[in-house]
């Protein structure tokens, strides 16, 4: 069994290694975001979502995103789904 849990991404950084040889300008191997899991806050890689923007909610696995979480309103709430 696997446990996946759900964060709002606040910022996404790019961490590649010293020297810049090691990637290319669009690799998204390097892009690591700040995620923030109500009230905690962690550095989570994104090399599994390329796609993923500041202010989506993503499923956070070992410190990997594995997914992007897609909101929906309903009944004057806001309810996430997958």
């Amino acid at each position: 069994m696997c446990l996946a849990v759900q964060g709002r991404i606040l910022a996404i950084t790019d961490h590649r290694p010293l020297p810049p040889e090691a990637g290319t300008d669009d690799d998204p191997l390097w892009r690591v975001a700040q995620v923030d899991f109500g009230g905690v806050r962690q550095q989570v890689s994104l090399a599994c979502l390329p796609e993923a923007q500041v202010g989506d909610q993503v499923l956070v696995h070992v410190g990997l995103a594995l997914s992007i979480v897609e909101e929906r309103p309903a009944d004057g709430e806001e309810k996430a789904y997958l």
